[in-house]
Parts: structure tokens; sequence; C-alpha cells
């Protein structure tokens, strides 16, 4: 598994989707700090929108805000939708799984480089953020949802809380990336239908509906962080949205891997 690891990590390097997704996660939040820095008007209708210019520390709250509507579902997918759909695009299953290599020990080192990149990505994302914030705007204390004042060193921990939340959603769209990518055997299918399941998740979210049903979703464990920006946090329902996200990923792997294993690899 490790050697397959290496390899794919060292295929990676030499992407230059995997690149560009990287790079602009690092430089999107300081080109948003500076944008906002210079000019007046404000996202008042986002979450911690108003304080931007007060507080550093609302910027990487802010991105994040944003990031859940369809950055982190195409980051999730954009290494797990293609590495297995390579594999049919090459036509390299074959000679992949000669060379004393299972089908198990591939797919699990393709997962664990999959899972790698995302949280990659979303670390890279996280520390742009927050490193913009503090250069660009700042370290004032920050008002919290609750509007008591939380001084720099509360502040930062809880964005930090806030961004870790976010993995295992993150996760969930990577492996049903994977998911797709197998049965599918196209990357285009792999790295796009999570991104339009993601959309339409976030557009049922507005539906007036159950509530048990909107927290079988995915994409409802990335508003979780909410309740960690309060006077008195409340876990729930980041526990519940970790919890669903667990069962999405152990389900969408399953699957995966019985349809790899069911694969006539020659055909």
């Amino acid at each position: 598994m490790l050697a397959v690891i290496g390899v794919e990590c060292a295929k990676l390097r030499s992407q230059r989707t995997a690149r560009i997704a990287l790079a602009a996660c690092v430089t999107g939040p300081f080109a948003f700090a500076i944008a906002m820095r210079l000019q007046n008007a404000l996202p008042e209708d986002t979450l911690f929108g108003r304080s931007v210019k007060e507080s550093g520390f609302a910027t990487p709250l802010v991105v994040l805000g944003f990031a859940t509507l369809w950055v982190f579902p195409a980051l999730s997918s954009v290494v797990g939708g293609d590495l297995f759909a390579a594999e049919d695009r090459y036509r390299t299953w074959a000679t992949l799984l000669t060379r004393s290599r299972s089908r198990a020990e591939v797919f699990c080192g393709k997962v664990v480089t999959a899972l790698g990149f995302s949280s990659l990505g979303v670390l890279a994302l996280a520390a742009s953020s927050l490193a913009a914030g503090m250069l660009v705007i700042g370290r004032q204390p920050l008002v919290d949802l609750s509007g008591a004042l939380l001084l720099p060193g509360q502040a930062l921990a809880r964005v930090v809380l806030a961004w870790a939340s976010v993995l295992p959603p993150a996760f969930a769209f990577t492996a049903l990336a994977i998911l797709l990518s197998i049965a599918t055997r196209s990357s285009a299918a792999g790295i796009g239908l999570p991104v339009v399941a993601g959309l339409l998740m976030q557009l049922s979210a507005y539906v007036d509906g159950p509530e048990a049903i909107r927290r079988l979703l995915i994409t409802s464990a990335f508003g979780a962080w909410h309740g960690l920006l309060t006077t008195q946090p409340y876990c729930r329902p980041l526990v519940c949205g970790t919890a669903v996200s667990g069962v999405y990923v152990a389900v969408c792997l399953a699957i995966a891997y019985r349809l790899l294993s069911r694969r006539d690899i020659g055909g």
C-alpha cells in the first residue's frame, strides 16, 4: 500500500490540475482579504461578513462559509474522482495489477492518497485564510455569534476548530467521487457529479421538509461549525454531521471496492 501511495503522490506532483487547485487555495484568500480591505462594500448577508474589516479572524470564517457552497465538493473530488478513472482512460489496470500488487493494496493506496490530498487542500485553504486575515486586516478581537468578544487567542482556537470540523464531510465527498470514478470509469463524472450533488444538497436545505432528512445530507455537516462560535458552544450538529459523513465514507468505499474487486480488468 505504501508503494502505491508513493507512486500516486509522485504522479500528483506532476499533474497540473492538482497544482492549480492548491495554488488557488493559497492565493484566493489573500485576494479576498485585500479586496475587502480596499473596497467599502461588505458581504453583510454572510456570517461574520460585517466583521471582515474589524477583525482578521473573521476572514477565514467568511471564506469557510463561501467554501462550503461548492469549493469543498470540487476540492475533495478533483483527485478522488480521477485516480481510478485514469487507469481506465490509459488502460493501465492490467499492468498495474501484475506488478505484485493486489486490488486491495491498489485500492487502499489510492484511497489514502485521495483523502490525503483533500486534507492538504482544506489545510492550505485554512492556513492561507487565517494568514491573510491576520496580515491584511490584523489580530483584533472577534465578536462571536452571541455578541460576546473573543480575545485573539480564543478567536484563533475557535477558527481552527471550525476549519477542522469540515474535514469529515470533505472526506465524504472524496469517497463519493471515488465511487463514481470506479462505477462510471470516467474522470469527468467522478469530478463533476459530486459537485452537482453538493449543489443539489445545498438547494434542498432551503426546501421546507423534515429536519431529519436534511441532517442526512453531507452538506449539513459543513454548517456545524456555527455552534462553535457561540458563547456556550453546542456540538450536537457537529457530532451528527461527523457521524453522517462517516457513514457516507464507509458505504461509498465499501461499494467502490466491491465494484473494483468484481471487475474484469482485461475486459
